[in-house]
């Protein structure tokens, strides 16, 4: 019996490598903080955590809740998750590596449960979500919202790479850059397109950058 619960245990083992492999590689070629390693990680942990909690239930006269060490997985993973997500001069990144390690600790807990087709499909939808919505996500982007910014900043030797660098950041597309000195100031006139959303929060990272003096949508 203590075999066959061990080669149990191995092939949920085997499995949440091979699942949290899978969803990893797709985080790290796309250059996510939290790649390969970091998903195998949690999905092995996420398996041995809710197995162990199956098996201390059937020891006699434990009384033990098996639904409080599965509970402490969720919390301990939101904690990695809120490690995951960036605030940065009024923008926000990494909402979706956060999400994908919630998501990759679900599937551990369901292979650790003995849910292996559930766990599985969650991984093929979840590799599905990541990879094969990404050229939809490029095609919104295509047909998005344009608008036209112009910046009135502090001259410096690397002030227009930092605003330039700040808008690819947030995730907008830079169709025309075009800069002049007028008076003190460093004059930049930016064409961009993407999601309506963005746009309202690059202008408040504008704002918050410190070699800006004022920003306006040039309507």
């Amino acid at each position: 019996m203590a075999d066959v619960l061990r080669l149990d245990l191995l092939l949920q083992l085997v499995l949440a490598t091979a699942l949290g492999g899978a969803i990893g590689l797709e985080r790290e070629l796309s250059g996510k903080a939290a790649g390969l390693r970091t998903n195998i990680l949690i999905c092995v942990g996420s398996t041995l955590f809710t197995h162990v909690s199956i098996l201390m239930l059937a020891i006699p006269g434990t009384g033990l809740d098996v639904s409080r060490i599965p509970a402490q997985i969720v919390s301990g993973v939101g904690f990695i998750g809120a490690g995951a997500i960036l605030h940065a001069r009024g923008s926000v990144t990494g909402l979706t590596s956060a999400a994908t390690i919630w998501v990759v600790a679900a599937i551990g807990m369901s292979l650790g449960a003995h849910a292996y087709v559930e766990g599985v499909g969650t991984a093929l939808l979840v590799l599905l979500v990541l990879q094969g919505l990404g050229w939809f996500e490029k095609w919104i982007g295509r047909a998005s919202t344009r608008s036209h910014l112009l910046v009135h900043a502090h001259p410096g030797p690397d002030v227009l790479e930092q605003l330039e660098e700040l808008t690819r950041r947030t995730g907008l597309a830079i169709e025309r850059t075009q800069s002049r000195l007028e008076n003190v100031d460093l004059v930049l006139d930016l064409d961009i397109r993407g999601p309506k959303r963005l746009h309202d929060q690059l202008l408040v990272a504008m704002l918050h950058h410190p070699g800006v003096r004022t920003v306006s949508t040039g309507e």
